[in-house]
């Protein structure tokens, strides 16, 4: 097992990933609420994007601008599914907090997601329990990108219930 750490300030644009204190990928945004960000990860580059209603996620190769995978995200269904190279991966939120969530293939996690601060600096772990490194990027990036929107859901969300009892 590969253990990764990440870190991201709620109102900050840009997450790090770290691996034994090294640096070795980021994901960053415009703004905190811009809908593309630029990533890399062990050095090599992707664009990831995000429909206006944070449904909808994509992830594109920056060489060729080649779509590499994409996914639905239902806020109020735990489970998501995205294909990559013809493999079906399921993405599955593990509690109602969201501080917990997975990557399966075969039924099995791959990836462990795993936040350990809710919203005032989001960071956390990574589990990577598979050897196949073909796929693990763009998963890890997704994985990471789909705690990103939905954070900002819940934070709109708060905002929306606050305006309304005021």
């Amino acid at each position: 097992m590969e253990k990764l750490y990440w870190t991201k300030g709620v109102f900050k644009n840009q997450l790090q990933i770290t691996r034994n204190n090294e640096q070795i990928g980021e994901i960053e945004w415009k703004n905190m609420f811009s809908s593309d960000a630029l990533a890399t990860l062990k050095g090599r580059r992707f664009i990831l994007n995000r429909d206006f209603f944070l449904s909808r996620l994509e992830i594109f190769d920056t060489n060729n601008q080649a779509p590499l995978a994409s996914i639905m995200i239902n806020l109020f269904n735990p489970k998501s599914d995205v294909v990559i190279n013809g493999k079906r991966f399921e993405l599955e939120i593990k509690n109602f907090w969201q501080s917990r969530w997975a990557w399966k293939f075969n039924g099995q996690e791959i990836v462990i997601f795993q936040s350990f601060e809710l919203l005032s600096k989001d960071k956390g772990q990574i589990e990577i329990y598979s050897a196949d490194t073909e796929e693990l990027e763009i998963l890890i990036l997704l994985g990471l990108f789909v705690r990103n929107q939905l954070i900002l859901f819940m934070l709109l969300l708060l905002v929306v219930i606050f305006a309304i009892l005021i």
